[in-house]
């Protein structure tokens, strides 16, 4: 009898234990978030290795203790294997399947038969977007999503540019005037547009510059390349379909 009694009690003690883990794990988050306002946090999960909690936030991970007394930010690696646990687990936080992106909010620019798909963010201010624009006119046979994404910091008026692209009657028409030309569309900006939205989208994703091309087999690059360079990573995307 006494047997099963300890055996029922180790029982509840796991119980608890893991009930606990999980209150921690939920408290964590607006303990965290009223330490540091405007954060938001996207995942707390404790940290087996170190004990610590790991927070994602701001396309950033943070180590804390279970009070949020104290706050590291930097990368946590494995003495023994050199293992950069940090960046690994950033990965899986940032990346995007092809299939997930926000396609309604894109311009969608088909060039031949368009078999072959690419996802672009881009600024028309831009000078790197523009280049790539020009390497991908020698690109064809493929369909290119344009993902308006002006940083406004670096390119003042690039956000008011981007949403007149955006309430063109031929968005494609008026992107690629806009990058080739330097023509933004004459007409209003205050029409419904994603440029927000995709703001949000991409800053938890570290999408911190422009462009930023994504491949349908989850490759994705920053910086302009050029055409040979689209042919080959295309090329790449439809041997693993």
């Amino acid at each position: 009898m006494m047997r099963k009694n300890s055996i029922t009690c180790a029982c509840w003690v796991v119980v608890l234990l893991s009930s606990l883990a999980n209150a921690d794990e939920k408290t964590v988050k607006p303990l965290f978030e009223e330490r540091f306002p405007g954060a938001k946090v996207e995942s707390v999960v404790k940290e087996p290795l170190s004990g610590l909690y790991e927070i994602y936030a701001a396309g950033q991970i943070f180590y804390a203790d279970e009070q949020v007394s104290y706050v590291i930010q930097g990368s946590l690696v494995n003495a023994k294997t050199r293992q950069n646990l940090t960046s690994e687990r950033l990965k899986k936080f940032t990346e995007i399947p092809f299939d997930k992106l926000p396609f309604d909010q894109a311009i969608k620019i088909v060039k031949g038969n368009g078999k072959r798909q690419l996802a672009v963010f881009e600024d028309p201010d831009c000078p790197f977007c523009k280049q790539l624009e020009k390497e991908l006119q020698k690109v064809n046979d493929v369909t290119v999503y344009v993902f308006l994404y002006p940083l406004e910091q670096l390119h003042p008026g690039a956000t008011a540019k981007s949403q007149k692209i955006w309430c063109a009657p031929d968005r494609a028409k008026a992107w690629l005037s806009a990058v080739h030309d330097g023509i933004v569309p004459d007409g209003k900006a205050d029409c419904d547009n994603p440029i927000a939205k995709l703001a949000e989208f991409g800053r938890p994703r570290r999408i911190t510059g422009t462009p930023t091309m994504m491949f349908e087999n989850g490759t994705r690059i920053a910086g302009a390349v050029t055409a040979d360079r689209l042919e080959k990573l295309l090329g790449e995307n439809v041997l693993k379909q």
